[in-house]
């Protein structure tokens, strides 16, 4: 679309000129800025690669979405090396260390974690607590966010893990986007274990052998492509 400069004002081109295909260089009709495109973060911490796993699909559905960039961050480690390796957890991946201004960056933001007794990992909430300066100049407001998460039983927090998460975003004036019940059938499965809620994907880790089943990769997928919808519209709309 072509727009036309009048007094440091702009109006858009009447209809009768849309046909052109060129414009004079001496012309004052210049092009409509393009519309750039909507960064969602998906942002994590993963000791064992079960959040990593969710975290992969999730961007996997972003990215189904077109006029979305995505892009996957991990948040910094908090134990010594000497303390990983007793408790067996394996190398991280090359995935990117965030910081907590980079959080500004994004137009959505997607956070995953797995529990510690019922709320999110320490190395997740340490993250958190660093960012201060952007609750103080209140930088995320607005910003949609979501939560995907892991833990090790049915029993473990698939719904207190997020529940008690969502006071962070609430501090931060963020919008929470729930999946609710859009997955459909996927969220009434009865014959298989599946992780997962309405406030987000999930997977049972069991005593640590057990990877993200098929049917929580879809739901992950899911997630991505309709959180990726909703912050699409929301930066449309701005």
């Amino acid at each position: 679309m072509y727009k036309r400069v009048i007094s440091g004002c702009s109006s858009a081109a009447p209809k009768s000129l849309l046909h052109l295909t060129s414009i004079p260089p001496d012309s004052d009709w210049v092009h409509a800025p393009p519309l750039m495109a909507t960064k969602v973060y998906i942002v994590y911490y993963s000791m064992y690669g079960h959040v990593e796993k969710l975290a992969e699909k999730i961007k996997e559905g972003a990215l189904s979405i077109e006029g979305v960039e995505a892009k996957l961050w991990q948040v910094p480690e908090t134990l010594p090396d000497e303390v990983l390796v007793k408790m067996s957890a394996p190398p991280k991946s090359e995935v990117p260390i965030i910081s907590p201004n980079q959080l500004a960056e994004a137009d959505g933001l997607l956070f995953g974690f797995p529990t510690r007794f019922g709320m999110m990992a320490a190395q997740f909430k340490a993250f958190l607590d660093a960012t201060g300066s952007l609750w103080r100049s209140q930088e995320l407001a607005g910003k949609p966010a979501g939560i995907f998460f892991s833990t090790g039983s049915q029993g473990g927090g698939q719904e207190t893990t997020p529940l008690t998460a969502v006071t962070q975003l609430a501090h931060h004036g963020m919008i929470f986007v729930p999946i609710g019940y859009t997955f459909g059938a996927g969220m009434f499965e009865m014959e298989k274990v599946k992780g997962g809620s309405p406030y987000g994907a999930g997977t049972f880790a069991g005593d640590g052998s057990r990877f993200p089943s098929e049917i929580e990769l879809e739901q992950a997928f899911h997630q991505g492509k309709y959180f990726a919808i909703i912050a699409k519209k929301l930066k449309a709309s701005a």
